[in-house]
C-alpha cells in the first residue's frame, strides 16, 4: 500500500509548493509522475517548472512529448504511470486511479476552492478505507507543513 499524503495549500499556490516537493522526490531518486486536472493546468506547470527560480529548473517532459518512459518528473491528465514513477502528485482535482505500484501519493489542493477541499475529503475516506497509511498536513502562515492528522 502507498503512503497518502494530503497537502492543504491555504498560504501559497500550487505553483510555490510543488517545485519543492519534486525537488525532494528527484532527491530521493525517485522519478515523478503529476496528474492535473486539466491540459491548461497541465501547460502552465510545464513552463512554470522550467522558470520556477533563476538558478534552478526541473527536468521534465509532459505526456505530449516524446520518451515519456524515460522522464525523471511527467506531467499527465491521464492516469497512466509511463516513466514508472515511485511517487504521484494529483494536483487540480485530478482524481486517482489504482495507487497500487507507488510507494507515495502526494494530493496538494487549494484551501480556497470549495470543490478541491471536498474532493480530497472524498479521497481520504475513500483511501484510507481501502488500507492506505494516509496523512494530513496544513500550512502554517510561515508556509511550513503541520502534521494535523
Amino acid at each position: 500500500m502507498a503512503d497518502v499524503l494530503f497537502y492543504h495549500l491555504t498560504e501559497s499556490t500550487l505553483e510555490d509548493a510543488l517545485p519543492g516537493l519534486l525537488e525532494r522526490s528527484v532527491d530521493r531518486g525517485w522519478r515523478a509522475v503529476v496528474q492535473t486536472g486539466s491540459e491548461e493546468r497541465r501547460d502552465a506547470l510545464d513552463q512554470h517548472l522550467w522558470t520556477f527560480r533563476d538558478d534552478s529548473f526541473l527536468a521534465h517532459a509532459t505526456d505530449r512529448e516524446a520518451y515519456p518512459a524515460e522522464q525523471p518528473i511527467l506531467l499527465t491528465t491521464s492516469d497512466v504511470n509511463p516513466n514508472q514513477a515511485q511517487i504521484r502528485f494529483l494536483v487540480d482535482g485530478a482524481a486517482p486511479a489504482d495507487l497500487a505500484g507507488y510507494e507515495r501519493a502526494v494530493f496538494l489542493f487549494d484551501g480556497h476552492d470549495a470543490a478541491q477541499v471536498e474532493g480530497a475529503r472524498t479521497h481520504w475516506k475513500t483511501l484510507k478505507e481501502a488500507g492506505h497509511a494516509v496523512t494530513y498536513w496544513q500550512q502554517t502562515p510561515d508556509r511550513r507543513w503541520e502534521r494535523k492528522a
